[in-house]
């Protein structure tokens, strides 16, 4: 075909072998929409445990590049408010969007001056409907996210994954630590009854120095947020001692 003495192909905006056509309207876009369904730098284990007069919530500090140890000091544990604290393991990137969300919703809560903020029952209530949402969207947010808070003189402990399955429990563990450190956490607290927090904290630097060594994503560099009457506390970043020595058929890495 010609016109004007240039040479025109058949189809001039037909689409190329290979490709994909851009209808009319569409924005542009050649192929199909894609979801986060491949998380990229992820964290591993969270950990929680009630105590007396309070709830304590460790995560390491490492976010995996695949199997690559790419950063070494973020952190998946945040303050909510006065009464809540939270953790999340899963894609980092997620955990950015939900953590900037929470944080908005609760300086909207507290420009309201009414006396009142989101108590931990209350967050995690949300969160099984966002979660649960945006899989009914087939967008997850690929997290697994642990709420503990401190509540009208009750302690509060619960679980909501990508799915939005939810519960509520006295120790709660993640990824590799519900095989590994849950089994740890519930034996101490079956023995003892209750924890002192000093009782916990050290259950749960145990269990971060076995995660340590048996889960190739875990690092031994860890924060600790810990909720009670008085209010939140995040310690860290802090560093488990480790001993290799033990590890008499590992050779060749030195």
């Amino acid at each position: 075909m010609e016109s004007s003495g240039v040479k025109l192909s058949f189809w001039e905006n037909g689409p190329k072998p290979g490709q994909f056509y851009s209808l009319a309207g569409n924005g542009g876009i050649n192929g199909p929409i894609t979801r986060t369904l491949n998380p990229m730098v992820t964290g591993t284990s969270v950990l929680g445990v009630k105590f007396t007069g309070g709830v304590l919530i460790a995560a390491d500090m490492l976010g995996s590049y695949g199997s690559l140890a790419r950063f070494r000091n973020i952190s998946r544990v945040m303050k909510v408010n006065g009464n809540t604290i939270l953790g999340a393991s899963g894609d980092y990137a997620d955990y950015q969007y939900l953590r900037q969300v929470i944080e908005q919703m609760v300086i909207d809560e507290e420009l309201l001056g009414d006396g009142h903020s989101y108590s931990p029952k209350a967050v995690h209530s949300w969160l099984t409907r966002v979660m649960y949402n945006r899989r009914s969207k087939m967008n997850p947010l690929w997290n697994t996210v642990v709420i503990g808070g401190f509540y009208n003189g009750e302690s509060f402990l619960g679980y909501v994954d990508k799915l939005g399955v939810a519960y509520e429990a006295p120790t709660v563990a993640t990824g590799f630590g519900a095989f590994l450190a849950q089994p740890l956490m519930r034996e101490m607290l079956e023995s003892k009854g209750e924890l002192t927090k000093q009782e916990a904290r050290e259950l749960v630097e145990r269990c971060l120095k076995v995660l340590y060594y048996r889960d190739a994503r875990s690092y031994n560099r860890y924060e600790i947020a810990i909720v009670t009457e008085e209010g939140v506390e995040i310690i860290g970043p802090l560093s488990s001692e480790t001993n290799w020595d033990i590890a008499h058929m590992v050779s060749g890495f030195e």
